[in-house]
């Protein structure tokens, strides 16, 4: 019998409504999510990701302290407890992606994974931090990530996490798929001029590499008042032999949804045998600084 799973993304904006005020606008932000969330159950969604910072406006666009007020514990803040109960009441697998509190002071970037029971599974922080302009400045506000590249067994099969930045590296891509990941969810923050051309270049590569499932996430609009670009959505899913099987619009929000075949990995496997055929005798280079 065929292992489908009904699979989710969320991509959204701002808006021209959201408050100005940081506490306002966060849960302005959860109050659209929330929405979104409900659409993708009546979809059908049975794992869906959110994407990066999805409760604010992407802040690492400026260097300033007051978004600290943001960051929560991960997994007892109030964010991944609200996701814990929509999960709960869908359901539904869901990547939460949130500005983390470890201790007081110390910051990553971060996403939790909630089975569709509502439990909390664990927890994948960013490993690769941009720090250039214009208004990538997340060396400011967080660590690196210090968890490896986890891989989550859930009720919709093995799910993995890359974050945004993440993705220009395809070391991290190749351990996910090493750990048994089917299907890898990238949530990002993206503007075009600057990497929309690498949009859907790299992450089908990674998928036909690795012979997984990729759900790629983009916000969409312009922030204020830093305009750094557009976030021009485009979220996508694309299959083990790196074909993009379904896209998001540009400029709306949305839930992009499509059904996933995880047999469809054993089939790719099979024909290319690149996990047979690595020569990781010869890698030893790339691991040295």
């Amino acid at each position: 019998m065929p292992r489908v799973v009904r699979a989710g993304l969320i991509q959204a904006g701002l808006g021209r409504d959201a408050p100005e005020d940081i506490q306002a606008l966060r849960r302005f932000m959860l109050d659209k999510h929330v929405a979104l969330i409900e659409e993708a159950a009546g979809k059908g969604v049975e794992v869906l990701c959110l994407q990066e910072l999805f409760t604010s406006p992407y802040f690492p666009a400026e260097q300033h302290d007051r978004w600290r007020q943001l960051a929560e514990q991960v997994p007892d803040g109030p964010t991944v407890r609200l996701m814990q109960d929509m999960a709960r009441k869908h359901r539904m697998v869901m990547v939460v992606p949130v500005f983390e509190e470890e201790i007081t002071g110390l910051f990553y970037n971060a996403a939790a994974v909630l089975d569709s029971d509502g439990s909390y599974l664990g927890k994948y922080r960013k490993n690769h931090l941009p720090h250039v302009a214009p208004g990538f400045w997340e060396k400011f506000y967080f660590r690196p990530g210090n968890l490896g590249y986890p891989v989550f067994d859930t009720t919709c099969g093995k799910v993995g996490v890359y974050i945004c930045y993440d993705r220009h590296f395809p070391e991290g891509a190749r351990a996910l798929g090493l750990a048994g990941a089917e299907i890898v969810f990238n949530p990002s923050a993206t503007v075009a001029g600057l990497s929309e051309y690498l949009w859907g270049l790299e992450q089908p590569a990674h998928a036909a590499s690795n012979g997984y499932f990729i759900g790629a996430i983009n916000r969409v609009g312009v922030e204020q008042p830093w305009e750094i670009g557009e976030f021009y959505g485009s979220s996508y899913f694309c299959n083990p032999k790196g074909q993009i099987i379904v896209q998001g619009s540009r400029d709306r929000d949305e839930v992009v949804v499509a059904n996933l075949d995880l047999d469809e990995i054993a089939e790719v496997r099979t024909t290319w045998q690149f996990y047979r055929d690595r020569r990781p005798d010869t890698y030893g280079e790339l691991t040295a600084p």
